[in-house]
């Protein structure tokens, strides 16, 4: 029996929500719109991000050891075989080789600006959202107080204590809902802005990597050197890094360098 009469309050309780909330007029459409549109961008997002932030933790060594061996199309196929925002700054990268040092930089840098803006892309709404949803419920609180006191006003001499305060309570409704939501809302904006910085952190220790790569001392890698305008140089072949060393048809072969006598 008393098991029954704590069911039979808990429901009523929660009735006794439910009509709170009804009450709070039309703010609180608007209102759970927001809090709807919130949970979509965090889940689309969340969902977004978490396959972004998965990388092969031996990606970069396998491309490193396909230019080291000079494959770079096996490398270019490696990185549009992985959907990542890492595969697809270092594809942007391995198609510049043979260009200058500066030219294949920007390129990377240029990449990486794109694939930040995806990963951001919708933040922006839920920072919005954030911030409305507690400023809607101030306004739907500030216009139930307008009407308590017109009820006062109407009533004249016949002010009854319980409609003042009847009217204040239902306008609260409206700031206590709002500012769940807005508080909610931020909270989950800084968990995914959270998580894009570290994506963000990877990328550029990536580039770094791939970048020093390029540039290591001669004799330690097959693309040890660079000529005087900044364009990576094969150590083995004389060629900028993903060209062919061999000359076209009907092109003069290379000449040999010219000797430095003593």
């Amino acid at each position: 029996m008393p098991d029954t009469v704590a069911v039979q309050t808990g429901a009523a309780e929660g009735i006794q929500l439910w009509e709170l909330l009804l009450k709070g007029g039309w703010v609180m459409i608007p209102l759970a719109a927001l809090s709807l549109l919130a949970i979509y961008l965090f889940i689309e997002r969340w969902i977004v991000i978490r396959r972004a932030s998965k990388t092969d933790p031996s990606f970069f060594a396998n491309i490193r050891d396909l230019i080291y061996q000079g494959n770079i199309e096996g490398a270019l196929t490696l990185c549009r075989n992985h959907s990542s925002p890492i595969a697809r700054i270092l594809e942007k990268g391995l198609a510049r080789l043979g260009k200058s040092l500066k030219n294949i930089e920007v390129a990377i840098e240029n990449a990486g600006k794109l694939e930040v803006a995806r990963l951001e892309k919708n933040l922006a709404g839920l920072a919005t959202i954030s911030g409305a949803a507690p400023m809607l419920g101030f306004l739907g609180t500030v216009t139930g107080m307008i009407r308590a006191f017109h009820k006062l006003h109407v009533a004249g001499q016949r002010v009854d204590p319980s409609m003042l305060a009847g009217g204040i309570y239902e306008a609260l409704i409206t700031t206590a809902a709002g500012l769940a939501i807005g508080i909610v809302a931020y909270v989950a904006y800084n968990y995914l802005v959270v998580r894009i910085e570290h994506i963000v952190y990877q990328m550029e220790v990536t580039a770094v990597d791939f970048l020093d790569m390029l540039q290591e001392p001669a004799g330690t890698t097959p693309f040890g050197s660079s000529t005087p305008g900044g364009t990576a140089v094969s150590q083995s072949t004389g060629a900028p890094i993903g060209m062919s060393s061999t000359p076209a048809a009907g092109s003069p072969p290379h000449a040999p360098p010219p000797s430095v006598s003593s």
